[in-house]
């Protein structure tokens, strides 16, 4: 029970601060992110401190993860999925940098846009969530159509 309390605890705070972070950094702010996105305008070339700041980060844990023998809350570290590129997540990864590239929002910071008070943020987290039920219906119609099959 201890475990569960820290891991739910330390999922808080790393949630709070990543979600403070996107909104100290602009990330929260649908203008700035179509900004820098927008190459053939005028482009804000401001985002790419955060983006910066954020690979570092990952980099640094990504090369410190391997040292633990286990992570802090849970006995051991997950194994990682062994998926190929293919057809499935390229278009997946086309709709989701379109759908960012057209709202200026993905998942993260639209989450902490609604702590900012950004009005269009719950139409956005509505079709993200309409997206995710229609791929997961779909998902499961190819699957049952592949066991019929």
């Amino acid at each position: 029970m201890k475990h569960q309390v820290q891991e739910a605890f330390s999922g808080l705070l790393a949630g709070l601060l990543f979600g403070v972070g996107l909104a100290l950094g602009g990330m929260a702010d649908p203008g700035e992110v179509i900004g820098f996105l927008d190459w053939s305008g005028v482009w804000n070339p401001a985002l790419v401190g955060v983006l910066g700041g954020a690979v570092t980060v990952s980099l640094i844990g990504f090369q410190l993860a391997p040292r633990r023998m286990r992570p802090w809350f849970k006995p051991a570290f997950p194994e990682l999925p062994k998926k190929p590129i293919d057809r499935s997540l390229i278009i997946g990864a086309a709709l989701f940098g379109l759908g960012w590239g057209l709202a200026g929002y993905c998942p993260g910071p639209a989450l902490a846009g609604l702590g900012v008070g950004n009005g269009e943020v719950p139409v956005f987290l509505a079709a993200m969530v309409a997206g995710g039920l229609l791929q997961s219906w779909w998902a499961k119609r190819g699957a049952a159509t592949s066991d019929g099959a």
